[in-house]
């Protein structure tokens, strides 16, 4: 085993790290309803959104292991996900039917997804990938956790714990395509801090 070898952690590791970021989306929702409360008009989507948004960005940018940029993820997160949220719920009409939801949160996730792409690193290969895979995933998200019986009648901002550990893992298998973790090298001392180096 070569010392690059013995300084990369293990995949499951670093996927494991990104999927317990899933703990954010309830404090996310939180957040959002705190400050616009129910989902139930432009405005309260629009702010309910961005304010969910930016306790994800910040929530995805700590469990990332520094393979995304605090600066810039963040704040694409939140602006994402307000106009996407706003994008997505207007359009049903605020409705929380199993389909309205799974809509709402397609729609949501192509702003969301646009917005995050253009804030990975320049270095991504196929970065492109990311906004095509977040409808698909946030949709996936409401749909888990509609069929997981939460009471989505409230017009939430975020899907909750059952959704959110669902799009947790798959985006994390994504990311991992997209930019793996790799680990910077000091040929004296071995492994000294972590970055990106595809």
């Amino acid at each position: 085993m070569t010392r690059t070898d013995a300084a990369r952690p293990p995949f499951l590791r670093t996927w494991l790290i990104w999927t317990a970021g899933f703990l954010f989306f309830p404090v996310a929702g939180l957040a959002g309803t705190a400050v616009a409360g129910r989902v139930d008009d432009p405005l309260a989507a629009l702010v309910g959104g961005a304010f969910a948004g930016l306790v994800i960005g910040a929530g995805q940018w700590l469990v990332s292991r520094r393979r995304l940029e605090l600066r810039r993820w963040v704040p694409a997160t939140a602006a994402g996900m307000g106009v996407g949220l706003l994008l997505g719920a207007s359009i049903v009409g605020y409705g929380t039917s199993l389909i309205d939801l799974a809509l709402m949160g397609a729609l949501t996730g192509i702003p969301l997804g646009l917005a995050q792409t253009l804030a990975l690193p320049r270095h991504t290969r196929l970065r492109w990938a990311w906004a095509a895979g977040m409808p698909a995933l946030w949709a996936l998200g409401w749909t888990t956790t509609t069929l997981g019986g939460i009471a989505v009648d409230q017009q939430f901002t975020v899907f909750g714990a059952y959704g959110a550990i669902t799009f947790s893992a798959l985006s994390g298998l994504l990311l991992h395509q997209l930019l793996p973790y790799r680990a910077a090298i000091d040929p004296r001392h071995g492994p000294t801090r972590t970055e990106v180096t595809v």
